[in-house]
């Protein structure tokens, strides 16, 4: 007789960490995954050998194989999904749906990049180009950078619903004050509106604090089977929620430059958690650029679509403002090493832990925030991947 088919495991993140960020000097790629990889799993209080998957992108020629063998690890299950900055939430999905099934126990993802010191020792160029072959060879002769990309949807968003330099310089000086109370943000000094306008162009309409820092540093997230949490050091952060989409890679193919795959990703998130926008306590949203913030708000059902300016406004993204985002400064102000993505889930975790130090966000009468969302998004709004995290 067939057997009776298991119900699906709950999934929690037990393990976060960061490894070294900002200004690394010395240590190599290899060695921040490492760094981060071991923190991690000190932080969660389960063994090493409980871990039979692993995820990984963007270092390595055969990723994540070689990452595997440098930690030591030797994953039955194994996800290198590479979709940009928003690889890291679309492969917590696919480990939780793994750990879920049945097909590992505990999936470990991990990241580490020396971008920034890499340029600083002229071991690499930045570029910004992504090649000429395949579909993008129509778009580079005419100098179609990633930059360019982000600031053609910007001045789209402008044109069609009156959004302001002046409310995407918001985002910009919101992300910052976040940074001021968190003592791993690479930049902490406070920054006025005037201050972002003011600054040199780099992509019209984006100056330069309207861009990510490139700074080193790595992380890592380990999830496991809710029959492991009663073993872990910490209380866990639930995965309830999760959703993935890619659109376009060639901008002609984008039907509307003012709406983001985390529409279709933000959805499927929510309406797999069982919960609304309007539920959560906090967001952790991508943000190589001003106007990413403010569209995937919009797109994640936070506010209507065109009411992005004015929604970003008056604070509201602050610790202590209506929707806490990019709770540590954010790519904007805290750490961008090339794909933030990972670093989303990690903050998001942190606050709901109550582990935030001096930049963690509480609620009415000082509770800790019991729903997050982590949206991120890569290449040029080609993909997105979104996972709705709660305490309870």
């Amino acid at each position: 007789m067939p057997s009776t088919p298991r119900a699906p495991r709950k999934v929690a993140i037990v393990g976060i960490s960061l490894s070294d960020c900002g200004r690394v000097d010395g240590p190599t790629p290899y060695a921040l995954h490492a760094q981060a990889a071991r923190r991690a799993l000190a932080d969660s209080g389960l063994e090493r050998s409980v871990i039979d998957g692993f995820g990984s992108a963007g270092l390595g020629t055969l990723a994540p194989v070689e990452v595997a063998e440098y930690l030591g690890l030797k994953p039955r299950w194994v996800d290198s999904t590479a979709v940009g900055g928003a690889a890291w939430e679309v492969m917590a999905a696919h480990a939780a749906d793994a750990i879920a099934a049945g097909h590992a126990n505990a999936v470990l993802l991990v990241y580490g990049s020396t971008a920034r010191a890499d340029i600083k020792a002229k071991r690499r160029t930045s570029n910004l180009s992504f090649g000429g072959r395949g579909p993008l060879q129509f778009e580079v002769p005419y100098g179609h950078t990633l930059i360019s990309k982000y600031a053609m949807a910007a001045r789209r968003h402008m044109h069609e619903y009156g959004t302001t330099l002046e409310q995407l310089a918001s985002v910009a000086v919101q992300a910052r004050a976040n940074a001021a109370a968190n003592p791993d943000a690479m930049f902490r000094d406070p920054i006025t509106v005037d201050e972002v306008l003011d600054g040199p162009v780099i992509a019209d309409p984006f100056t330069k604090l309207h861009c990510c820092i490139r700074s080193d540093g790595g992380c890592a997230v380990l999830l496991a089977a809710e029959e492991y949490v009663p073993d872990t050091a910490k209380d866990p952060v639930w995965i309830l929620g999760t959703g993935e989409y890619v659109s376009h890679t060639t901008m002609s193919e984008w039907e509307d430059f003012t709406v983001s795959p985390a529409a279709v990703s933000g959805r499927l998130a929510f309406e797999r958690a069982g919960v609304t926008p309007a539920e959560m306590d906090i967001a952790e949203i991508y943000d190589a650029f001003t106007y990413m913030t403010l569209v995937t708000l919009e797109d994640l059902g936070f506010c209507a679509k065109g009411e992005g300016g004015a929604f970003v406004g008056k604070g509201r993204l602050t610790r202590d403002g209506e929707l806490p985002v990019n709770t540590d400064g954010g790519g904007l102000s805290a750490c961008h090493p090339g794909m933030r993505g990972l670093f989303l889930l990690v903050e998001a975790v942190r606050q709901l832990r109550g582990e935030a130090g001096g930049h963690q966000v509480r609620k009415a009468s000082g509770r800790l925030p019991e729903l997050a969302v982590a949206s991120g998004t890569g290449g040029w709004f080609c993909s997105s991947g979104t996972v709705v995290l709660g305490r309870g």
